[in-house]
């Protein structure tokens, strides 16, 4: 067992942990730090997951970081090329060294005596305890379980005679070459493995839904941004594409709120472009929520479309009865024939990936915190969590976070204190949840998220340009109690608080 102490750890070895590794070590270039991942690999979620044709589903010059450049010509890239792209940021910057594969984080123990963390990990296939210390951490897990999917129960599962696979555990050599799939869901997995499958040899695809949702096609390749890449400087033609791509993305999602129903008109009228007139569109590609309400479904280049107009593939809306031999009987008596059956029931969401949380001995639930500017909790000192927005790219808030990270240590460092803790004494909880949607896999884990207070900075912001604003500029002694050294949390008192520069 050993007890080595960083200034930093980084938990994560994804998107969300690589660009705040390259953000402290170029902004806060004094700071010791590590970064823990508990695979074999890097990636986080591109790495994980090896379904067919797995991609980003957001586009890469918003999903890439702030700091290097996107310069294949495909926006929406597929898993392979994220991690290319991943591991030259970590070969560019030289974090090689500072990354721990195979530590896994298990418990998180906060000392107001030590001002510090202890983090007990499991290391290498045997598992050996190993405990490190760190002045503060930065939380870059994801929002779900990498072992343990939503699986909901089917009657007669056990009765079907073929394979019955969950995306998340996608075994390599499944042959499905000639075989009748049955895709449960019609999330971002099943709209990106139907026409994956269906043009690389599976007989017919069958997306089975209980409810429809939103699809919308992009092009694959952004021809503005690859212009602007041929004929400007690498770095700016980036910068200007990105922008532009926001831009896109702000305004498709205020234009949806402002006028939910011409935005589901406007989408309508576009699958029907591709589909045809005859298609219906009501049944099968209208949701009875409003745009927004959950993510939309992006797929590239009308790619699922496509296979349905040409017959490889269609979509069936109905509820389950069971599970048969040969396939899954509907409530109306109808049967779907299925060699395969591929359950995309989605995500169980998971802050932290599931690691136990104490302060000062007592254990901390993140349902009964409130959430601090969108990624840090109160009563919690020293922790960064890294949370993307519903509605862009994940990325654009992980590089604000990390920005903000780095501001407050070097704020910190500048006035000799070492411990902050968000303040949310007389701020009152809210009902709204941190993660602004009714998606099933949000509605299920609503108890343990953090919830909204009443004012700010305890409201959380699905707006980049408003958090852009605040995290870069905004002050950060609001609602903050800051320590010059060990003090226990509890005793903290207000005229202690160091006010910001």
């Amino acid at each position: 067992m050993t007890d080595t102490y960083f200034d930093v750890l980084i938990v994560g070895a994804g998107i969300s942990g690589i660009g705040g590794a390259v953000h402290l070590s170029q902004k806060c270039p004094t700071k010791s730090f590590s970064i823990l991942e508990g695979r074999e690999r890097l990636g986080g979620t591109w790495d994980l997951f090896k379904y067919p044709g797995i991609r980003s589903d957001s586009d890469m010059y918003t999903l890439g970081f702030e700091f290097k450049p996107w310069t294949d010509a495909k926006a929406i890239a597929d898993a392979p090329a994220i991690l290319k792209y991943l591991d030259e940021t970590v070969e560019e910057f030289g974090l090689a060294k500072h990354i721990r594969l195979q530590t896994r984080v298990k418990t998180l123990a906060w000392s107001s005596e030590d001002a510090c963390w202890t983090v007990t990990c499991e290391v290498g296939p045997d598992k050996r305890i190993e405990t490190l210390r760190a002045g503060f951490l930065f939380m870059g897990t994801g929002y779900y379980s990498y072992t343990d999917p939503y699986r909901p129960e089917f009657a007669g599962q056990a009765d079907f005679k073929g394979p019955v696979i969950h995306p998340q555990f996608w075994p390599e050599a499944l042959d499905y070459k000639s075989k009748k799939i049955v895709i449960i869901g019609s999330g971002a997995t099943a709209v990106t493995l139907v026409p994956a499958m269906a043009d690389s040899g599976a007989a017919h695809m069958t997306m089975l839904q209980r409810s429809p949702s939103y699809i919308v096609s992009r092009p694959a390749e952004d021809k503005i941004a690859n212009w602007l890449r041929a004929v400007l400087p690498g770095s700016l033609a980036y910068r200007l594409a990105r922008w532009k791509n926001v831009l896109a993305t702000r305004l498709l999602y205020t234009r949806s709120q402002a006028k939910p129903q011409a935005t589901k008109d406007f989408i309508a009228k576009r699958a029907r472009a591709v589909l045809g007139e005859d298609y219906d569109v009501a049944t099968h590609l209208t949701p009875s929520y409003n745009p927004w309400d959950q993510r939309m479904c992006l797929i590239p280049d009308n790619d699922m479309f496509r296979v349905m107009r040409d017959g490889k593939a269609d979509i069936v809306t109905g509820q389950i009865d069971r599970f048969t031999a040969n396939g899954i009987k509907l409530k109306d008596g109808s049967e779907l024939p299925a060699d395969i059956i591929i359950t995309a029931t989605g995500l169980k969401m998971e802050l932290l990936s599931g690691v136990t949380v104490s302060v000062d001995g007592k254990p901390i639930k993140l349902g009964d915190c409130m959430g601090y500017k969108g990624f840090m909790f109160s009563g919690i000192p020293n922790v960064a969590v890294v949370m993307g927005y519903s509605n862009a790219s994940w990325t654009l808030k992980a590089d604000l976070v990390s920005n903000y990270m780095c501001r407050l240590l070097n704020h910190m460092d500048a006035k000799g204190l070492r411990v902050a803790i968000p303040d949310a004494s007389g701020v009152s909880p809210i009902t709204d949840p941190m993660m602004n949607l009714s998606s099933g896999y949000v509605q299920r884990a609503l108890d343990g998220l953090p919830k909204q207070g009443d004012c700010e900075p305890f409201r959380t912001h699905h707006d980049y340009y408003l958090d852009r604003k605040n995290l870069r500029h905004g002050p950060l002694d609001d609602h903050m109690i800051f320590r010059t050294g060990p003090v226990r949390v509890e005793a903290a008192e207000p005229e202690f608080a160091e006010a910001a520069e």
